[in-house]
């Protein structure tokens, strides 16, 4: 289990939408990310550049009946920060829903 840490990279929504759609999986094709998420071409590339420039995913140039195909995985790395991310909004929300404290006399 990873410490909770906030991680400001994975956190906007586009980039935590992309990780938790790697997390579910092995290797996952750029077509599906962007159809899944709805997103352009160079809306899904800017942000895989990000990740990857973090260490936090993998991508795979392969050509495949001469079509050029990438594909992008999790990194160990990317592995440990998203479960950090996780378990750091869990904290946010245990404490949000943890009854108020009372009074102290």
């Amino acid at each position: 289990m990873s410490a909770a840490r906030f991680d400001e990279t994975i956190h906007p929504s586009t980039r935590l939408a992309i990780v938790s759609l790697l997390a579910a999986s092995d290797w996952v094709e750029f077509g599906f990310i962007r159809d899944d998420l709805q997103l352009s071409d160079s809306a899904l590339s800017k942000q895989l550049g990000t990740l990857e420039d973090a260490g936090y995913l993998a991508l795979e140039r392969v050509t495949h009946q001469r079509r050029r195909r990438v594909r992008a995985r999790l990194t160990r790395a990317g592995r440990a920060a998203f479960d950090g991310h996780v378990a750091a909004l869990r904290e946010m929300l245990d404490r949000a829903s943890a009854p108020a404290p009372g009074p102290t006399t």
